[in-house]
């Protein structure tokens, strides 16, 4: 594995804490109540490992069939954006944490300010979720990312048509790969979006790569190692992860150094995804982050010592963080519904699947598929990556999931 011992203990640094946050109770108080906004997929394996700490978790979602509908210790229907579901699901919890980062932020702050612990911090939510306030923040802080620009409608666009290309994000509302489109000439401009947006330059980049980075209010701080991307083109979202990233140690070290400014500056609280280019001159830039567990963070369930959802718990609990240290290589490839089909799902050989040694299915509990919709993931482990790279593309030719 190309990411040696150098690597784990630059990611294992202790940093300074940012100020004390003493819980008023323990987690394995017999009245502790841990809530979190969001009831996915993500939220599902988060409880899997909860429940190997006895903690058990509320669920807020407005799905009443969401994947933690039936593993949650209490589940309730309601809008993750009304400020008055927020506040009156949030009000008796101990510790309060999200699933996905559009929620209602001023009942967060109104929660935080009455002492429920808010992980994330509701401040970090607030800039998470306008992209501009994002790009802003890397600038104010010297935070190495790519060149941008900000409108707020496609007129403005035009005052910009000497730097294309672009790579035009809506500044609100995005989500797996929504709310993004190249502008590459001025034809394009047939297709921008009349809203809000950052002109993102484009990068030439040789690799897109992350870091799952977890902080907890005693200032601990670790990094997972860095995993190497990549995307679907037509949905624009990630097919493929590969542990270790394929990078020398001077980038990964790069890519280290970058996800700790970014937690450092935020004075994050939490388990954070920072999505980073490698550009083709051996500069490494943040693209954009996550506030949450993530999908660049799958594998860590069997391919590392401790998952990110158990990471995510210990960091949002002030418990001591778990090693993080790469057991055996890994590839995910992430199981989406196929184009075209919606409807009941239906997934097809997959008992061919689990035939293959080293393969580990996820399916997320999702009643009904649509096209390029998430409904699992597959991690292949093994010992040397290409042979887990092989069995992965095998999958990805062999396991479908339509409709019935």
């Amino acid at each position: 594995m190309q990411q040696n011992s150098a690597s784990a203990s630059h990611k294992t640094e202790k940093v300074k804490p940012s100020k004390t946050i003493e819980m008023e109770k323990t987690f394995y108080d017999k009245d502790f109540k841990l809530g979190i906004l969001g009831g996915g997929q993500l939220g599902r394996m988060f409880i899997q490992e909860a429940i190997n700490l006895d903690v058990k978790v509320s669920i807020l979602d407005p799905d009443a069939d969401a994947p933690c509908s039936k593993l949650s210790a209490e589940f309730e229907q309601g809008s993750l954006h009304d400020f008055d579901t927020v506040y009156a699901f949030g009000k008796d919890k101990d510790v309060l944490t999200i699933e996905i980062e559009h929620v209602n932020v001023d009942a967060l702050e109104k929660l935080a300010s009455e002492g429920v612990k808010v992980y994330p911090q509701p401040h970090i939510l607030r800039t998470v979720q306008d992209k501009g306030l994002q790009k802003a923040f890397y600038e104010k802080n010297n935070i190495a990312t790519a060149p941008f620009y900000l409108v707020d409608n496609k007129a403005e666009i035009d005052a910009y048509l000497n730097e294309l290309p672009f790579m035009q994000k809506l500044r609100t509302g995005g989500y797996d790969g929504r709310g993004v489109t190249p502008l590459k000439t001025k034809d394009d401009l047939d297709h921008a979006f009349d809203a809000a947006s950052v002109l993102e330059k484009f990068v030439d980049f040789e690799k897109e790569i992350a870091v799952i980075i977890a902080r907890n209010p005693s200032g601990e701080l670790k990094c997972f190692p860095v995993v190497e991307l990549d995307f679907n083109p037509e949905a624009n979202l990630v097919e493929f992860l590969f542990s270790p990233a394929m990078i020398d140690e001077a980038i990964a070290k790069k890519a280290y150094d970058l996800a700790e400014e970014v937690a450092k500056a935020f004075e994050f609280v939490g388990i954070l995804a920072v999505e980073m280019f490698v550009t083709k001159s051996g500069e490494v830039l943040v693209n954009e982050i996550a506030p949450r567990p993530h999908n660049s963070g799958h594998q860590t369930i069997e391919g590392n010592i401790t998952s990110q959802y158990m990471q995510h718990l210990r960091a949002i609990l002030d418990l001591p963080l778990g090693a993080t240290d790469a057991t055996q290589c890994a590839v995910m490839l992430n199981l989406l519904g196929a184009k075209g089909h919606e409807g009941p799902v239906v997934y097809n050989n997959l008992k061919e699947v689990l035939a293959v040694d080293g393969a580990n299915v996820h399916l997320y509990g999702k009643n009904t598929t649509k096209s390029f919709r998430k409904m699992g993931h597959v991690t292949v482990t093994g010992k040397k990556l290409d042979e887990a790279r092989k069995k992965a593309v095998f999958i990805k030719n062999k396991l479908s999931i339509t409709a019935k």
